[in-house]
């Protein structure tokens, strides 16, 4: 290859990669349906984590730490799990009455330390962190809490899983997730360890980014009570997401901490 066809070739794939438009990697659940009526229903859930929402090219969500709540507050069986290239998917029998919750919570730590003049990294859950040597120097962790929720409803809804867990961020109820409807103005709030997260960024976006230009997506902020509001301009599925950093770690060492929240809501006509 001459040296000038080198130039030419590294312009024009620099100019392409300018011309890419920059996504980011959204972690998703979609239910195959989010309000159902009549006996003996069953519900099949996809999750991945992509550049376009609710369509699977890039990987896989891990199911590791799914848990599904039935209406009564106790643990629902997951059912025919699967992970593949591109997504996981699992099916859940709504065998109750009201509403169900599904979530994927991680507990994460990161980060670096130096011994005898070398780094090195270290990784695993707060839980469950590998031992540092006593002669370590250095020591710069985070922690990451993470919760990714989606709400599906067996007739009336109810909202016994509603109710906030105490660790890191989550939503509490203002007007049900399973009661959104366009046009209309939802009510939401959003905890930090059980406390109001005041002035918070909340994001929305409309599903379907693939096939338009722009993202349509809207922001908002909570209030100091931790409420925030949203008119839903059309029907569709909705993501939504909110993250905080700060100091409040439960790791020994820690430093930071970064607690997000994301859930995928379904607005209907």
């Amino acid at each position: 290859m001459t040296s000038s066809f080198k130039v030419m070739a590294a312009a024009a794939l620099l100019s392409a990669s300018i011309a890419l438009p920059a996504h980011a990697h959204r972690g998703w659940m979609l239910p195959s349906a989010t309000v159902l009526s009549g006996q003996d229903q069953w519900v099949t859930v996809d999750a991945a984590i992509s550049n376009d929402l609710f369509y699977f090219e890039h990987f896989p969500m891990r199911l590791d730490n799914l848990k599904v709540f039935a209406p009564d507050g106790s643990e629902a069986k997951v059912e025919n799990a699967s992970t593949g290239r591109y997504r996981s998917t699992f099916d859940i029998h709504l065998t109750q009455p009201g509403t169900y919750k599904m979530a994927v919570v991680n507990n994460s730590v990161g980060g670096s330390y130096k011994l005898n003049g070398e780094t090195k990294r270290i990784r695993g859950t707060s839980a469950g962190l590998p031992a540092i040597d006593p002669a370590a120097t250095d020591i710069r962790l985070s922690q990451s809490q993470s919760r990714l929720e989606i709400f599906v409803t067996s007739g009336k809804p109810t909202d016994t899983v509603l109710k906030p867990t105490g660790t890191g961020l989550e939503l509490v109820e203002g007007t049900h997730p399973n009661n959104l409807v366009a046009g209309e103005e939802a009510k939401f709030g959003l905890v930090l360890d059980g406390k109001p997260a005041a002035d918070v960024e909340v994001e929305i976006v409309p599903g379907g980014n693939r096939y338009r230009d722009t993202l349509n997506d809207i922001k908002v902020k909570t209030d100091k009570d931790g409420k925030f509001s949203v008119k839903w301009a059309e029907p569709g599925m909705y993501w939504i997401n909110a993250s905080v950093r700060d100091d409040k770690t439960t790791v020994k060492d820690a430093t930071q901490r970064r607690a997000s929240y994301t859930a995928t809501f379904e607005v209907l006509p």
